[in-house]
Protein backbone atom coordinates (compact mmCIF):
# COMPACT_ATOMS: atom_id res chain seq x y z
CA UNK A 1 0.00 0.00 0.00
CA UNK A 2 1.44 3.34 -1.03
CA UNK A 3 1.67 5.92 1.75
CA UNK A 4 1.23 9.62 1.00
CA UNK A 5 3.99 11.29 2.99
CA UNK A 6 2.63 14.76 2.21
CA UNK A 7 -0.10 14.03 4.77
CA UNK A 8 1.69 13.68 8.07
CA UNK A 9 0.61 10.78 10.27
CA UNK A 10 1.29 11.46 13.92
CA UNK A 11 1.67 8.35 16.07
CA UNK A 12 1.45 7.90 19.84
CA UNK A 13 3.55 4.83 20.73
CA UNK A 14 3.68 3.04 24.06
CA UNK A 15 5.48 4.42 27.08
CA UNK A 16 9.21 3.95 27.08
CA UNK A 17 9.17 3.23 30.80
CA UNK A 18 6.97 0.19 30.22
CA UNK A 19 9.24 -0.94 27.42
CA UNK A 20 12.32 -0.57 29.61
CA UNK A 21 10.65 -2.54 32.41
CA UNK A 22 9.67 -5.36 30.03
CA UNK A 23 13.19 -5.41 28.61
CA UNK A 24 14.69 -5.76 32.10
CA UNK A 25 12.21 -8.50 33.01
CA UNK A 26 12.92 -10.51 29.87
CA UNK A 27 16.66 -10.03 30.30
CA UNK A 28 16.51 -11.12 33.94
CA UNK A 29 14.28 -14.08 33.10
CA UNK A 30 16.51 -15.14 30.24
CA UNK A 31 19.62 -14.88 32.39
CA UNK A 32 17.93 -16.94 35.10
CA UNK A 33 16.93 -19.64 32.59
CA UNK A 34 20.50 -19.79 31.25
CA UNK A 35 21.86 -20.19 34.78
CA UNK A 36 19.33 -22.96 35.52
CA UNK A 37 20.26 -24.77 32.32
CA UNK A 38 23.93 -24.53 33.27
CA UNK A 39 23.16 -26.25 36.59
CA UNK A 40 21.35 -29.13 34.89
CA UNK A 41 24.04 -29.66 32.21
CA UNK A 42 22.09 -32.52 30.57
CA UNK A 43 18.65 -33.80 29.76
CA UNK A 44 15.67 -32.43 27.84
CA UNK A 45 15.09 -29.64 30.37
CA UNK A 46 18.61 -28.35 29.75
CA UNK A 47 17.97 -27.70 26.05
CA UNK A 48 14.56 -26.13 26.66
CA UNK A 49 15.78 -23.81 29.40
CA UNK A 50 18.84 -22.78 27.43
CA UNK A 51 16.77 -22.07 24.30
CA UNK A 52 14.19 -19.96 26.12
CA UNK A 53 16.93 -18.21 28.06
CA UNK A 54 18.68 -17.16 24.86
CA UNK A 55 15.40 -16.12 23.23
CA UNK A 56 14.36 -14.02 26.23
CA UNK A 57 17.75 -12.32 26.32
CA UNK A 58 17.67 -11.55 22.61
CA UNK A 59 14.10 -10.26 22.89
CA UNK A 60 15.11 -7.91 25.70
CA UNK A 61 17.89 -6.50 23.53
CA UNK A 62 15.45 -6.02 20.65
CA UNK A 63 13.09 -4.11 22.95
CA UNK A 64 15.95 -1.84 23.97
CA UNK A 65 16.45 -0.92 20.31
CA UNK A 66 12.86 0.36 20.19
CA UNK A 67 13.29 2.93 22.97
CA UNK A 68 13.23 6.54 21.73
CA UNK A 69 13.55 9.86 23.55
CA UNK A 70 11.99 12.96 21.97
CA UNK A 71 12.88 16.33 23.48
CA UNK A 72 10.62 19.42 23.37
CA UNK A 73 10.46 21.14 19.97
CA UNK A 74 11.71 18.01 18.21
CA UNK A 75 10.10 15.44 15.93
CA UNK A 76 11.03 11.90 14.94
CA UNK A 77 10.15 10.69 11.44
CA UNK A 78 10.13 6.87 11.26
CA UNK A 79 10.23 4.46 8.33
CA UNK A 80 9.64 0.72 8.43
CA UNK A 81 11.34 -1.36 5.74
CA UNK A 82 11.48 1.62 3.39
CA UNK A 83 7.87 2.79 3.94
CA UNK A 84 6.72 5.79 5.93
CA UNK A 85 5.61 4.58 9.36
CA UNK A 86 4.70 7.76 11.28
CA UNK A 87 5.94 10.87 13.05
CA UNK A 88 6.35 11.50 16.76
CA UNK A 89 5.93 15.19 17.58
CA UNK A 90 5.21 15.13 21.31
CA UNK A 91 8.13 15.07 23.72
CA UNK A 92 8.58 12.02 25.91
CA UNK A 93 10.09 8.54 26.31
CA UNK A 94 8.56 6.00 23.95
CA UNK A 95 8.70 2.39 22.84
CA UNK A 96 8.30 2.05 19.08
CA UNK A 97 8.67 -0.82 16.65
CA UNK A 98 12.32 -1.85 17.05
CA UNK A 99 12.67 -2.30 13.30
CA UNK A 100 11.71 1.32 12.60
CA UNK A 101 14.47 3.70 11.57
CA UNK A 102 14.58 7.46 12.09
CA UNK A 103 15.16 9.54 8.95
CA UNK A 104 16.75 12.97 8.69
CA UNK A 105 18.72 13.83 5.52
CA UNK A 106 20.52 16.73 7.22
CA UNK A 107 22.07 14.38 9.82
CA UNK A 108 25.01 12.74 8.16
CA UNK A 109 28.30 11.46 9.50
CA UNK A 110 31.27 13.70 8.86
CA UNK A 111 34.60 12.08 7.95
CA UNK A 112 37.62 12.29 10.21
CA UNK A 113 39.70 15.40 9.64
CA UNK A 114 42.93 16.91 10.85
CA UNK A 115 42.62 20.33 12.45
CA UNK A 116 45.02 22.17 14.72
CA UNK A 117 47.49 19.30 14.70
CA UNK A 118 45.00 16.80 16.16
CA UNK A 119 42.67 14.31 14.53
CA UNK A 120 38.95 14.97 14.97
CA UNK A 121 36.82 11.93 14.27
CA UNK A 122 33.46 12.40 12.61
CA UNK A 123 30.28 11.86 14.60
CA UNK A 124 26.77 11.01 13.55
CA UNK A 125 24.28 13.80 14.20
CA UNK A 126 20.89 13.17 15.77
CA UNK A 127 18.20 11.86 13.44
CA UNK A 128 15.59 14.03 15.11
CA UNK A 129 14.15 16.97 13.19
CA UNK A 130 14.33 20.23 15.14
CA UNK A 131 11.12 22.29 15.21
CA UNK A 132 12.83 25.30 16.82
CA UNK A 133 13.25 28.65 15.11
CA UNK A 134 16.58 28.72 13.29
CA UNK A 135 18.65 31.37 11.54
CA UNK A 136 20.10 31.19 8.05
CA UNK A 137 22.85 33.77 7.61
CA UNK A 138 23.00 34.04 3.84
CA UNK A 139 26.44 34.98 2.55
CA UNK A 140 26.92 38.27 0.72
CA UNK A 141 26.35 37.86 -2.98
CA UNK A 142 26.82 40.13 -5.94
CA UNK A 143 23.61 40.82 -7.90
CA UNK A 144 22.42 43.40 -10.43
CA UNK A 145 19.81 45.99 -9.56
CA UNK A 146 17.10 47.28 -11.90
CA UNK A 147 19.59 49.43 -13.82
CA UNK A 148 22.19 46.70 -14.11
CA UNK A 149 24.49 48.16 -11.45
CA UNK A 150 26.31 45.44 -9.49
CA UNK A 151 25.43 45.55 -5.81
CA UNK A 152 26.33 43.33 -2.87
CA UNK A 153 23.41 42.05 -0.77
CA UNK A 154 23.38 39.94 2.40
CA UNK A 155 20.33 38.71 4.30
CA UNK A 156 19.32 36.77 7.41
CA UNK A 157 16.34 34.39 7.34
CA UNK A 158 14.44 33.26 10.45
CA UNK A 159 12.76 29.92 9.72
CA UNK A 160 11.53 26.69 11.25
CA UNK A 161 10.16 23.30 10.24
CA UNK A 162 6.36 23.03 10.50
CA UNK A 163 5.90 19.71 8.68
CA UNK A 164 8.83 17.38 9.47
CA UNK A 165 7.46 14.65 7.20
CA UNK A 166 7.51 16.88 4.12
CA UNK A 167 10.87 18.33 5.15
CA UNK A 168 12.39 14.84 5.24
CA UNK A 169 10.80 13.28 2.16
CA UNK A 170 9.90 16.15 -0.21
CA UNK A 171 13.46 17.45 -0.76
CA UNK A 172 16.89 15.92 -0.59
CA UNK A 173 18.17 18.24 2.17
CA UNK A 174 15.82 20.92 3.44
CA UNK A 175 18.60 23.13 4.85
CA UNK A 176 20.50 23.18 1.57
CA UNK A 177 17.21 23.64 -0.28
CA UNK A 178 16.38 26.72 1.81
CA UNK A 179 19.84 28.24 1.30
CA UNK A 180 19.71 27.82 -2.49
CA UNK A 181 16.18 29.23 -2.69
CA UNK A 182 17.24 32.20 -0.57
CA UNK A 183 20.04 32.99 -3.04
CA UNK A 184 17.59 32.78 -5.94
CA UNK A 185 15.03 35.04 -4.23
CA UNK A 186 17.61 37.71 -3.38
CA UNK A 187 18.82 37.76 -6.98
CA UNK A 188 15.27 37.84 -8.38
CA UNK A 189 13.95 40.60 -6.09
CA UNK A 190 17.06 42.83 -6.27
CA UNK A 191 16.75 43.18 -10.04
CA UNK A 192 13.27 44.73 -9.61
CA UNK A 193 14.56 47.81 -7.74
CA UNK A 194 17.19 50.47 -8.31
CA UNK A 195 19.82 50.84 -5.61
CA UNK A 196 18.90 54.46 -4.87
CA UNK A 197 16.57 57.21 -6.08
CA UNK A 198 17.86 59.04 -9.14
CA UNK A 199 20.45 56.46 -10.12
CA UNK A 200 19.19 56.68 -13.71
CA UNK A 201 20.16 60.34 -13.88
CA UNK A 202 16.61 61.51 -14.68
CA UNK A 203 13.84 63.03 -12.61
CA UNK A 204 13.28 61.34 -9.27
CA UNK A 205 10.03 60.26 -7.68
CA UNK A 206 9.74 60.56 -3.92
CA UNK A 207 7.51 57.46 -3.80
CA UNK A 208 9.87 55.30 -5.88
CA UNK A 209 10.84 52.06 -4.11
CA UNK A 210 14.59 51.45 -3.91
CA UNK A 211 16.86 48.89 -2.30
CA UNK A 212 18.40 51.47 0.01
CA UNK A 213 15.34 53.55 0.80
CA UNK A 214 12.73 50.77 1.03
CA UNK A 215 14.65 48.05 2.82
CA UNK A 216 11.65 46.86 4.85
CA UNK A 217 9.38 46.62 1.81
CA UNK A 218 12.05 44.77 -0.18
CA UNK A 219 12.61 42.35 2.73
CA UNK A 220 8.86 41.68 2.97
CA UNK A 221 8.75 40.86 -0.73
CA UNK A 222 11.70 38.51 -0.30
CA UNK A 223 9.89 36.82 2.58
CA UNK A 224 6.70 36.26 0.56
CA UNK A 225 8.53 34.87 -2.47
CA UNK A 226 10.79 32.66 -0.35
CA UNK A 227 7.77 31.26 1.51
CA UNK A 228 6.12 30.31 -1.77
CA UNK A 229 9.26 28.45 -2.82
CA UNK A 230 9.75 26.47 0.42
CA UNK A 231 6.12 25.50 1.08
CA UNK A 232 6.72 22.14 -0.58
CA UNK A 233 9.50 21.42 1.92
CA UNK A 234 7.27 21.99 4.97
CA UNK A 235 9.16 25.11 6.10
CA UNK A 236 7.85 28.39 7.52
CA UNK A 237 9.77 31.63 6.94
CA UNK A 238 9.14 33.93 9.91
CA UNK A 239 11.22 36.92 8.86
CA UNK A 240 13.81 38.14 6.36
CA UNK A 241 16.18 40.99 7.17
CA UNK A 242 18.70 42.63 4.83
CA UNK A 243 21.96 42.82 6.77
CA UNK A 244 24.28 44.21 4.09
CA UNK A 245 23.69 46.44 1.10
CA UNK A 246 26.37 48.26 -0.89
CA UNK A 247 27.66 48.88 -4.37
CA UNK A 248 30.12 46.32 -5.69
CA UNK A 249 33.77 47.31 -5.13
CA UNK A 250 34.42 47.92 -8.85
CA UNK A 251 31.88 50.77 -9.03
CA UNK A 252 31.77 51.93 -5.40
CA UNK A 253 34.32 54.73 -5.94
CA UNK A 254 32.57 56.08 -9.04
CA UNK A 255 29.18 55.99 -7.33
CA UNK A 256 30.60 57.84 -4.32
CA UNK A 257 31.86 60.61 -6.58
CA UNK A 258 28.47 60.73 -8.26
CA UNK A 259 26.70 61.06 -4.92
CA UNK A 260 29.10 63.81 -3.89
CA UNK A 261 28.41 65.68 -7.14
CA UNK A 262 24.66 65.41 -6.59
CA UNK A 263 25.06 66.74 -3.04
CA UNK A 264 27.19 69.68 -4.23
CA UNK A 265 24.66 70.59 -6.96
CA UNK A 266 21.79 70.47 -4.47
CA UNK A 267 23.71 72.68 -2.04
CA UNK A 268 24.53 75.17 -4.79
CA UNK A 269 20.87 75.34 -5.79
CA UNK A 270 19.93 76.27 -2.24
CA UNK A 271 22.67 78.91 -2.09
CA UNK A 272 21.61 80.50 -5.38
CA UNK A 273 17.94 80.55 -4.34
CA UNK A 274 18.86 82.26 -1.09
CA UNK A 275 21.23 84.73 -2.79
CA UNK A 276 18.62 85.77 -5.36
CA UNK A 277 16.13 86.40 -2.57
CA UNK A 278 18.61 88.49 -0.63
CA UNK A 279 19.50 90.59 -3.71
CA UNK A 280 15.82 91.16 -4.47
CA UNK A 281 15.22 92.22 -0.88
CA UNK A 282 18.22 94.61 -0.95
CA UNK A 283 17.00 96.33 -4.11
CA UNK A 284 13.48 96.68 -2.71
CA UNK A 285 14.79 98.21 0.51
CA UNK A 286 16.97 100.74 -1.35
CA UNK A 287 14.00 101.73 -3.49
CA UNK A 288 11.48 101.97 -0.63
CA UNK A 289 13.78 104.00 1.62
CA UNK A 290 14.95 106.33 -1.22
CA UNK A 291 18.56 105.65 -0.36
CA UNK A 292 19.83 105.88 -3.93
CA UNK A 293 18.41 105.85 -7.43
CA UNK A 294 19.96 103.21 -9.65
CA UNK A 295 19.52 102.85 -13.37
CA UNK A 296 19.28 99.42 -15.01
CA UNK A 297 23.00 99.23 -15.71
CA UNK A 298 23.93 100.02 -12.10
CA UNK A 299 21.32 97.55 -10.83
CA UNK A 300 22.84 94.85 -13.01
CA UNK A 301 26.33 95.63 -11.68
CA UNK A 302 25.07 95.59 -8.09
CA UNK A 303 23.25 92.29 -8.62
CA UNK A 304 26.37 90.78 -10.15
CA UNK A 305 28.56 91.90 -7.26
CA UNK A 306 26.12 90.69 -4.59
CA UNK A 307 25.76 87.27 -6.24
CA UNK A 308 29.54 86.90 -6.40
CA UNK A 309 29.81 87.73 -2.71
CA UNK A 310 26.93 85.50 -1.59
CA UNK A 311 27.66 82.51 -3.84
CA UNK A 312 31.45 82.50 -3.67
CA UNK A 313 33.35 79.82 -1.76
CA UNK A 314 35.86 82.34 -0.37
CA UNK A 315 35.44 85.59 1.52
CA UNK A 316 35.15 88.60 -0.79
CA UNK A 317 37.84 91.33 -0.72
CA UNK A 318 36.13 94.75 -0.21
CA UNK A 319 37.04 97.61 -2.58
CA UNK A 320 36.23 101.17 -1.44
CA UNK A 321 35.13 103.54 -4.23
CA UNK A 322 35.81 107.13 -3.17
CA UNK A 323 34.59 108.67 -6.44
CA UNK A 324 31.18 109.20 -7.95
CA UNK A 325 29.27 106.19 -9.09
CA UNK A 326 28.45 108.18 -12.24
Amino acid sequence: MKVDYSEEREIHPASGGLGLLLSLLFFGGGLALIICSALLLRGTAFGILLTFGILFTLFSLVLLCGLRVVAPKEALVLVLFGSYYGTIRKEGFYLVNPFCMAVNPTAKSTPASVAGGSIQFGSSMSKKVSLKAMTLNNDKQKVNDQLGNPVVVGAVVIWRVVNPTKAVFAVNNYKTFLSIQCDAVIRNVARLYAYDVGDDGGETDADEKTLRGSTREVAERMKRELQERVNEAGLLVSDVQITHLSYAPEIASAMLQRQQAVAIIAARQKIVEGAVGMVEMALDKLKDNDVVELDEERKAAMVSNLLVVLCGNKDAQPIVNSGSIY
